[in-house]
């Protein structure tokens, strides 16, 4: 039986090729590999005496030779290969090893000079891989170092590697060369958002999600290629395992509450849509003015807070509904066990802040929606005062944070806001007025001299008329309907300000 092993990565590879050499097969290598075995008083063929071709052109060119990759590819039940291989002298490779170079990482460190990103690019690699991987009914191949010790226990104990095996390292190989052709193409990309053609490359976590959705529908949790979300590295010190709606949901109020600025902030989501958000001068005081908002449908959801959770923010919450999930940057001494006493099926996360993405994908029946990712464009300094009355500076602050609350909230949306909290938050309505009317229901008066924000245009002065029964001082909207001049004119009847921002926020 023969090896090739020829790796980049040499974590495990000489006890891989020890374990190998004491079951008795030979081993082929090439380049740093061969000589990292030779150090270790490994025998080992180096490939350029089966090629006879040293490695050229700075080691682009080393094992891409028919004696290789015949040796790979031969069918051994069919007469013609071994014809072929008896006349060129082509012996067959048994078990092929391989990593690949590091591509993404800083080419000035790799180990075969160039300096360029293109220099990181494996041709030979990824040429192997795919050759064992194609012929896995006669070759087993193996790219991951995790995989060695799996590899040698079942030659230990079997003499060989079974199909199930090698179609299984087979697959992982497979999806080896193709994330790795993704970051590539990704590369090319250089940053373009909308690129022609769109290469998801993901791995599944071993996090084990509780369910879907629902209970009946199984899920899972997958990384995106060389993604560092801040779940990937969250802990969570308590409560139950986190299902697909946990994290859907943590995720949105993780988001929300790293997009209100530096002062203490508070949001609670239920569905994906806020039902509480609150800043103030202490996280104690965030927390409960969000919990105050709406404290019916803050039962079983999702609290995040920008700061760590403290002695006095934690007796509010034990103080207050259920939650499903807290999740905060880190805790206080003793924070974590009153949590848990009080709440044990809590999930209790701890995490670093939301990266941006690039992108926003949407699955549709057969493919994607990709869209730049949701962001506030223009700032209130922008923004166009259009009525007869200039907002107050306490005015502009609560227009300024309802409209940013409003952003993170399913459409139709509007959001009544006083004193630095979200009052009132009208989720979801297929009509602005009917949203308009639950967030004033919610607010029960409380956002009276604040402000309210609506995600699009007010096609109708009705809308108006609802902001200003609400006791609001100023109105905040993006403008841009025909009726724009009807709602200026309600407005000003009402003696209400109102500011238009030129960029609307829809949320589906």
């Amino acid at each position: 039986m023969r090896a090739l092993l020829s790796v980049y990565d040499k974590s495990g590879i000489v006890e891989l090729a020890q374990g190998l050499a004491d079951l008795g097969w030979d081993i082929v290598s090439s380049g740093g590999t061969a000589t990292a075995l030779s150090a270790a008083g490994i025998a080992v063929t180096d490939a350029a005496e089966i090629t006879g071709m040293p490695a050229i052109l700075g080691h682009r060119v080393m094992t891409l030779h028919p004696k290789i990759h015949g040796g790979l590819l031969a069918d051994r039940a069919d007469p013609e290969h071994q014809a072929d291989m008896a006349a060129h002298g082509i012996e067959p490779i048994d078990l092929m090893v391989s990593n690949l170079y590091p591509f993404g990482s800083d080419p000035a460190a790799f180990q075969h000079g160039g300096g360029g990103a293109e220099d990181l690019i494996d041709i030979g690699g990824p040429a192997m891989i795919r050759a064992a991987a194609k012929n896995h009914a006669h070759v087993g191949v193996v790219v991951d170092p995790g995989d060695y010790a799996r590899v040698l226990d079942e030659l230990r104990a079997d003499g060989s590697l079974s199909a199930a095996t090698r179609r299984r390292l087979a697959r992982a190989a497979f999806a080896r060369t193709a994330a790795y052709d993704a970051a590539i193409v990704d590369w090319f990309d250089d940053g373009e958002v909308l690129p022609p053609t769109l290469h998801v490359a993901a791995t599944r976590e071993q996090r084990e999600l509780r369910y879907g959705e629902n209970p009946h529908q199984r899920a899972a949790l997958y990384r995106n290629q060389g993604a560092e979300p801040w779940w990937a590295t969250a802990t969570q010190h308590g409560g139950l395992a986190l299902s697909y709606l946990n994290l859907y949901d943590a995720d949105a109020a993780w988001s929300l509450v790293h997009d209100l600025g530096d002062r203490p902030a508070c949001a609670i989501i239920k569905h994906a849509n806020p039902c509480g958000v609150a800043v103030a001068d202490s996280l104690a005081q965030a927390y409960q003015w969000a919990f105050d908002c709406d404290p019916r449908s803050a039962f079983g959801g999702i609290v995040a807070v920008n700061r760590p959770v403290d002695d006095a923010t934690v007796e509010a919450m034990v103080g207050a509904a259920q939650a499903d999930v807290v999740i905060a940057p880190g805790y206080g001494p003793g924070v974590v066990e009153r949590l848990q006493a009080k709440r044990k099926n809590t999930r209790i996360l701890e995490a670093l802040a939301p990266t941006p993405e690039a992108r926003h994908l949407r699955p549709i029946s057969g493919g994607w929606l990709v869209q730049e990712p949701h962001r506030l464009v223009a700032p209130p300094e922008q923004w166009k005062v259009v009525t007869q009355r200039t907002p107050c500076a306490a005015e502009l602050d609560d227009a300024a944070l309802a409209f940013r609350i409003c952003a993170w909230v399913t459409s139709n949306s509007i959001v009544l806001v006083k004193d630095g909290v979200a009052w009132g938050i009208g989720a979801g309505q297929q009509n602005r007025v009917e949203a308009g009317q639950i967030a004033a229901q919610k607010a029960a008066g409380r956002a009276a001299g604040g402000a309210c924000a609506s995600d699009a245009f007010y096609p109708f002065p009705d809308g108006i008329e609802a902001a200003a029964d609400a006791g609001v001082a100023v109105i905040v909207q993006p403008g841009g309907s025909v009726k724009d001049a009807d709602t200026i004119a309600k407005a000003d009847e009402l003696g209400v300000a109102m500011l238009f921002t030129g960029e609307r926020h829809f949320l589906h």
